[in-house]
Formats: structure tokens, sequence, C-alpha cells
């Protein structure tokens, strides 16, 4: 059983896949941990974010078991790691490690940007998450100010536009809904409410499939 979950950044797209992956004793991965990873071990061997030949050689010696680190949270890194995921030979190297999880029983839950469209095409159910700019530019906020993170609103609301431009307008593997993704906008929707609509979509492909108790 493989679910794709994609959307844009803080849709509510990694906090949901985590709860269905829970529910129905699936693994999950945040794929856009992978990169942030990539970005922490060039920059922890003193390579460069830049350099296609690092960033090549940190994806393929990646140790998934790394991915819970606290420090892949740190805005230094995301911003590396949006530097290093426009890299054909990081994606490259990452996609068979994305599908090796994907396909090993009983499944996962992967959320990410292209999750849908390109690492599992032939996912079971596959969601695309979203929210309006100023709902996900409002949940950013707040969790940065919980950090004492100095940024003001408006900052986090000129931030989510420009991420999403750089995800929807790369030239390899832009965010973009799969022709056969359900869209659940969370907009006005708390955790619980998004996924229960989750949850509805995904029982009657489970039934039938029989794979996940």
């Amino acid at each position: 059983m493989i679910v794709a979950i994609d959307g844009p950044a803080a849709s509510g797209k990694g906090t949901l896949a985590r709860r269905i992956a829970a529910h129905y004793g699936l693994r999950h991965l945040d794929t856009g941990a992978l990169y942030r990873a990539v970005a922490r071990d060039i920059l922890a061997n003193d390579g460069d974010v830049t350099n296609p030949a690092d960033a090549q050689h940190a994806a393929r010696h990646l140790d998934l078991g790394s991915l819970t680190d606290p420090a892949l949270r740190n805005r230094g890194i995301g911003e590396a790691a949006s530097i290093v995921a426009k890299m054909p030979e990081v994606r490259k190297a990452l996609l068979d490690c994305q599908r090796t999880f994907a396909n090993t029983p009983p499944g996962a839950v992967l959320d990410g940007r292209d999750i849908g469209t390109v690492v599992c095409p032939g996912a079971d159910l596959k969601l695309f998450v979203i929210a309006s700019p100023e709902a996900r530019a409002n949940r950013r906020f707040l969790e940065l100010t919980a950090e004492n993170n100095t940024l003001t609103k408006a900052e986090v609301l000129a931030n989510i536009h420009a991420r999403d431009a750089r995800d929807q307008f790369r030239d390899i593997a832009p965010l973009a809904k799969a022709e056969d993704a359900h869209l659940l906008d969370t907009t006005n929707l708390d955790i619980e409410a998004a996924f229960s609509a989750a949850v509805e979509l995904i029982d009657p492909v489970v039934s039938r499939a029989g794979c996940v108790s």
C-alpha cells in the first residue's frame, strides 16, 4: 500500500502523512528531509552546496537513520536544501532510495512535491494538499514564533510565495497535482478534520486492496 501526498510548504501534508502512516500501520518518509539531510552532510564535510559533485556524493551516501536530526529544521539547512533539490544529479541519486522505501512491505506514506507525479506515479492513492498562502504563512509564523524567530508575518508570507515559485517553476520534478490525485484544501481545516477527510478517501482503497489492517 503506497499513499503519495504532495503539496506546497506549510500546507499540512507532513503532519497529515504522519497521522495516516500511524493509523494504517505504514512507514512514513518525509522526502523533503532527504534534501535537507544532503545539504546538512555537504556543509558538515566543508563541501559546497552549489557543487553538483559534492551534492551527488552526499546523496549517494545518505543515512536514512539520520532523518530525525533536529538540525534539519534549521533555517540555513532549509535554504541550502532548496539549492541541492534543483540538481538532477541529486534527484536521480535519491529517486531509487525513495522508491525502495515505498515498495518495502507493508508499504508507506510519502510526502513531498513530486511523489504522485515522479517518485510513485502508481501509488494506490494520491493526495494533493493545499491551503491559501495566507493560511500557510500564519501556520509557519506560529511555528517560528515558538522558536523565538524574529521574522515578521509579512516576511514569512513573502518567503512562502518565493518557495512556491521555486517549487512550481523548477525545471526538474516541479510541484504539480497528478491527474488522479484527490485535492484536499486545508485552509479552513484543523489536523483532525483534514485527517478525517483523508481517511474517507483512503479506507475504500484499503478495503479493496486488503493489504493493510
